[in-house]
C-alpha cells in the first residue's frame, strides 16, 4: 500500500483440539484469504497450531512433534504470500517447553519469540507446562530452519522501513511491564498479540480497554488475535475477540463467538509523526536481537474509514459532550482573564454570523460562571453596506434573548469619510473597500472598551486563521480570542448544541444562524439578499477544515491528504475540486503565516491550533513549494 499504509489481518481460524493437521489446513486457508485481501501482516492466535486448551497433551512429544510437522507445512504452502504470518505453538528447546509465536515469511521461519510471563491463577495454569521466555534468545534449529527463540525480537521490513513490529503473547499484556513496551522503544511500530483470552462476563470490555490504552501508550498499532471456535469448552469458553487498534483508536473489531478475520489499514506514517512530535517518548538501547524479511506491496483501495469532518465526533452522544465540554473550555479562559484583569465590561461585535455568535455564547457562560451580570457584555452591531436585514435582526434578537446590553451604530458614514480621506472611490467594490469597513468596526470596539473599562473579545475562528480570512489590524485583532483554536466546521455544531439547549425566540435566531450563509458582508447585498458568500471565494470550509487537520495535526504530505479527500469526499466532491482548493489552502496557508505570527490570546481547545507560543510556530517567509502536489 502507499502513503505508509499497511494492511493487518486478526484472524481466528475454527481448530480442533490436538488435530495439529487440521489447524494447520484452517490456518493456511485464512492466511491464503487475508493475502488475497492484500493484508501485508496476518495474526493468528496463541497456540493455534494446537490449540490452547491441550492441556497434560502438551507434555506429549507425539502432540509436539505433529506441532513442528504443521508448521513445516504451513511455511511450505503459505511461501507464495506477500505476507508475514505469526501462528502459536509450544516449542522444545533446552530441556524446557516455550509457547511461541512462530513468525514466517515467504517460507523462512523469522523468529520464535517465547511467552515472558506465564499466568498461573484463578483458571489459568500454565506453569504446569511451559517456561517464561529466557534472559537472553538462542538458536534452534525447528520445523527444519535455524532460527532464534526466546525473549522478545524486533521484526523489520527491507522494503518499507515503517513495517517494524514485535510479538507478545496474551498475559504479557495483562502486566505491569509488558514485553511490548521494550519492543516500541526499540522502534516497533506494530504490537501483535497472539491470545488465548477465555470469556467471563465483562472480560470483554476490559480487553478492549487495554488494547487501546496500550496502543495509545506506545504511539503504536496493536493486532490482537484471540482464540475461538474449537477449543475444548470443558470448563471455559473462548469467543474468539479480535481487535485492531492504532493509538487509541479501534481500527476493527470482530463479532465475538464467531470465527473470521478482521483487517485494519494501519498508517504507519502517521505513527512515526506522533513519535518524533512526543520528544517524551524516550527509545532505548536495549540489547535486543532483530530480524529483516523483504516484501513485495500491492496497491490496494483504501478500507479505512475516513471522516469528512476530523474535529466533530460522529457519535451524536459524543458530539453533545464533546460540545459541552468546549464551550466550558472557553468559557473558564476568558471567565479566568475577566477575573484577572478586573474589567467592568467585555465588548464584541456581534454580526449575526456564526463566529460573532458562538463568541456571545462563551461571554455568556463565562459571565455566569463569575456570577455577574450579563449586561456587563456590551454587543455591538455595526451596520454597513453589506448588512442585511436578516442578520442585523438576529443580533438585536440575541442580545435581547440573552439579556447582554446592545449597541446598534451605523458606521456607513464613517467608512465614507475614511474612503474621502484616502482618496477611495465608494464604487470601487476591491479590498480596499472591504477591509475599510473592517478596520472600522474594529476601531469601534477598541473605544467602546476603553470608554467602559472593558476589554475586546475577538470572534474569529481557526479555519479563518488558516486561510488568512481575517483584515490585518482588523477582526484580526482582539485582546482574547475565544474561538482561536475552533474550525469552522465545528463552530456550526456548537451553536446548533446551543440551540438545542435553547427555546422561543432565542432558539429560533440560532437556527436562522445556522441557516445564513457565512460571510463577512462587506459588499453591498443584491435584492435584500446577502452578495457576499466566503466559501464561493476561498472554498468550502468542510474541505479546508480536512486539509487543516491532517497537514497541521500529523504533517502529511499534500498527495496523502489528496488522496484521504478523495476517499472521504467521493460523493461530494470530483478529484479537480478537491484538487483545486487543497492547492488554494496550501498556498494560502503559507502566505498568510504573517497573520497568525502576531495573534491574541486564546484558549487551546483541541489538538490543532496555531498560535505563536505553542502548537505552531512557522517563519513568515517560508516557501510552500515543497509541500505541495507533486502529481
Amino acid at each position: 500500500m502507499k502513503d505508509g499504509f499497511l494492511r493487518a489481518a486478526s484472524a481466528t481460524p475454527k481448530i480442533r483440539v490436538a488435530d495439529c493437521d487440521y489447524n494447520a489446513s484452517a490456518i493456511i486457508e485464512q492466511a491464503r484469504q487475508a493475502s488475497e485481501n492484500g493484508a501485508s501482516l496476518i495474526v493468528f492466535p496463541e497456540l493455534c497450531i494446537t490449540g490452547y486448551t491441550c492441556h497434560d497433551l502438551f507434555l506429549q512429544q507425539s502432540l509436539l512433534d505433529a506441532a513442528e510437522k504443521a508448521l513445516e507445512r504451513i511455511m511450505e504452502e503459505t511461501k507464495e504470500l506477500e505476507a508475514v504470518i505469526i501462528c502459536g505453538l509450544p516449542v522444545p528447546a533446552s530441556g524446557k517447553l516455550y509457547n511461541c509465536g512462530a513468525v514466517i515469511c515467504k517460507g523462512k521461519l523469522l523468529g520464535l519469540p517465547a511467552k515472558t510471563f506465564i499466568p498461573n491463577y484463578s483458571e489459568f495454569y500454565e506453569l504446569r507446562h511451559f517456561t517464561p521466555a529466557g534472559e537472553e534468545p538462542g538458536w534452534k534449529k525447528f520445523a527444519g530452519q535455524y532460527t532464534m527463540i526466546g525473549q522478545p525480537m524486533l521484526f523489520y521490513c527491507n522494503d518499507m522501513p515503517e513495517f517494524r513490529f514485535g510479538v507478545e503473547i496474551c498475559e504479557d499484556l495483562w502486566t505491569p511491564d509488558p514485553p511490548s513496551t521494550m519492543l516500541a522503544k526499540n522502534g516497533a511500530l506494530i504490537i501483535a498479540n497472539l491470545s488465548a483470552s477465555d470469556e467471563v462476563i465483562g472480560k470483554a470490555d476490559y480487553r478492549r480497554m487495554l488494547v487501546r490504552s496500550t496502543s495509545a501508550r506506545l504511539l503504536s498499532a496493536y493486532v490482537y488475535s484471540s482464540a475461538g471456535q474449537g477449543e475444548s469448552t470443558q470448563d471455559l469458553v473462548f469467543s474468539g475477540h479480535d481487535l485492531i487498534c492504532e493509538n487509541g483508536t479501534m481500527l476493527a473489531e470482530s463479532k465475538r463467538f464467531a470465527a473470521g478475520i478482521i483487517y485494519g489499514d494501519i498508517d504507519l506514517q502517521r505513527l512515526m509523526h506522533e513519535r518524533r512530535r512526543a520528544n517524551t517518548f524516550t527509545m532505548s538501547d536495549d540489547v535486543i536481537e532483530y530480524a529483516s524479511f523483504d516484501l513485495s506491496f500491492r496497491d490496494v483501495e483504501l478500507q479505512r474509514y475516513i471522516s469528512k469532518t476530523p474535529f466533530v465526533p460522529t457519535v451524536k452522544a459524543n458530539l453533545d459532550e464533546r460540545c459541552e465540554e468546549i464551550l466550558t473550555i472557553q468559557a473558564c479562559g476568558l471567565a479566568k482573564r475577566i477575573e484577572h484583569t478586573n474589567v467592568k465590561t467585555v465588548v464584541l461585535g456581534l454580526s449575526g454570523g456564526l463566529d460573532s455568535t458562538l463568541a456571545l455564547i462563551v461571554a455568556v457562560h463565562a459571565m455566569d460562571m463569575l456570577g455577574r451580570d450579563r449586561k456587563d457584555i456590551i454587543a455591538v452591531t455595526m451596520p454597513c453596506f453589506g448588512t442585511t436585514k436578516r442578520t442585523k435582526s438576529n443580533a438585536e434578537i440575541l442580545a435581547e434573548s440573552y439579556g447582554v446590553s446592545f449597541m446598534d451604530i451605523n458606521i456607513s458614514k464613517a467608512v465614507m469619510q475614511h474612503f474621502e480621506d484616502i482618496g477611495q472611490s465608494p464604487d470601487n467594490f476591491d479590498v480596499t473597500y472591504e477591509n475599510g469597513q473592517a478596520r472600522e468596526r474594529t476601531q469601534v470596539l477598541m473605544d467602546i472598551a476603553n470608554k467602559t473599562g472593558g476589554f475586546v473579545i475577538g470572534t474569529g475562528d481557526l479555519s479563518e486563521l488558516a486561510l488568512g480570512w481575517a483584515t490585518y489590524n482588523g477582526d484580526h485583532m482582539s485582546m482574547y480570542a475565544v474561538n482561536a483554536s475552533i474550525p469552522k466546521t465545528l463552530v456550526r455544531h456548537l451553536t446548533s448544541f446551543e440551540a438545542d439547549h435553547s427555546e422561543g425566540q432565542l432558539k429560533n435566531a440560532l437556527l436562522d444562524i445556522l441557516d445564513t450563509p457565512v460571510s463577512p458582508e462587506l459588499l453591498p447585498p443584491k435584492d435584500g439578499e446577502i452578495s457576499q458568500k466566503t466559501e464561493d471565494l476561498v472554498g468550502p470550509y468542510e474541505l479546508h477544515d480536512f486539509f487543516l487537520y491532517y497537514f497541521v495535526r500529523f504533517g502529511f504530505t499534500a498527495d496523502k491528504i489528496f488522496r484521504l479527500a478523495k476517499k472521504a469526499f467521493a460523493e461530494d466532491y470530483d478529484e479537480q475540486t478537491i484538487r483545486k482548493w487543497l492547492t488554494i489552502f496550501i498556498r494560502r496557508f503559507f502566505s498568510q503565516q504573517f497573520k497568525r505570527s502576531c495573534l491574541p490570546d486564546g484558549p487551546k481547545v483541541g489538538t490543532v491550533t496555531l498560535s505563536p507560543r505553542g502548537d505552531w510556530r512557522m517563519p513568515s517567509d517560508a516557501c510552500s513549494a515543497v509541500f505541495g502536489l507533486e502529481n
